[in-house]
């Protein structure tokens, strides 16, 4: 069996070192379109060192994202055809602030597997502490199709009922023609993001945005939006990816408050509010 429940829960968990400052921290900003209008006092802070504060996002790719996805698929009791492979969602607790550069070690492994029949989803965690304490904790939740049905636990479900009403605010956001370039620069060199000949070969008419540049991109409009610019009253944000983005596109992000916590819905404008983020729901004091 190419999963092996048991032995990938059983097996040790890897730690590699992160390390970060200031110059990749405004990188990840400008590759999830911050810094326009350049000159805006709000943009500066996601741009201007001397400003500068970390959108909590800026977890997924600080050193690099390592432990990465493929590294932590690395695992005893787990073999499997990167090709069947899926992002399917992500989740982030943020337990401080995140500094604007910093020093700190990532801890992960997989902390659950779920057989969901003709898929098994493995959700892997990473625990980033520095010399002061806990900073975060990431949740990968990765969709392996064709590895489910050994009659395992399915899991809780993903979905949520939808929220009730029209939205509380909706804003656009432009995607780039040169975005998906950018944002590669920030550690994930996947060419399906790049490489036309390689995106067609997996099915694509062209390179697809990052799935985690989105994520970023909606964490910065709900915080720009609702939370008053202050990135550190995020205390948590989960989504699970629901479709595409191409470059050149147009982001609709659809916001509900509700006591605590902002629940929001993104589309993609040019294909008739084709669903992008779904599921998604960010936690805040």
């Amino acid at each position: 069996m190419p999963i092996d429940a048991a032995k990938a829960l059983a097996a040790e968990p890897r730690s590699g070192a992160l390390s970060w400052d200031h110059k990749d921290v405004q990188l990840y900003h400008l590759g999830i379109g911050a810094g326009s209008p350049a000159t805006d006092p709000d943009e500066l802070r996601y741009t201007l060192e001397s400003r500068l504060h970390v959108l909590p996002s800026f977890a997924t790719v600080a050193g690099s994202g390592s432990p990465g996805v493929i590294s932590g698929l690395s695992v005893p009791g787990v073999d499997v055809d990167l090709a069947h492979v899926l992002h399917g969602g992500q989740s982030l607790t943020v337990h401080r602030p995140l500094p604007v550069r910093g020093a700190a070690t990532a801890t992960g492994g997989i902390a659950a597997v779920y057989d969901k029949g003709k898929a098994a989803v493995l959700v892997m965690r990473t625990e980033v502490a520095d010399a002061d304490g806990p900073l975060w904790t990431s949740d990968a939740q990765i969709f392996v199709r064709g590895e489910g049905g050994w009659g395992g636990d399915r899991g809780p479900s993903a979905r949520l009922e939808p929220p009730a009403g029209e939205p509380d605010r909706v804003v656009e956001r432009p995607v780039r023609d040169d975005q998906a370039l950018l944002y590669r620069l920030s550690g994930d060199w996947n060419p399906l993001h790049a490489d036309p000949e390689f995106a067609k070969r997996a099915g694509f008419d062209r390179p697809i945005l990052h799935g985690l540049c989105t994520y970023g991109m909606t964490l910065k409009a709900v915080v720009d939006t609702l939370l008053d610019g202050d990135v550190t009253r995020v205390r948590s944000y989960a989504t699970r990816f629901a479709g595409v983005v191409y470059p050149g596109e147009t982001l609709r992000v659809r916001m509900w408050r509700q006591t605590g916590t902002v629940r929001v819905a993104v589309t993609a404008v040019e294909r008739d509010d084709a669903p992008v983020l779904a599921d998604t729901v960010v936690e805040h004091t």
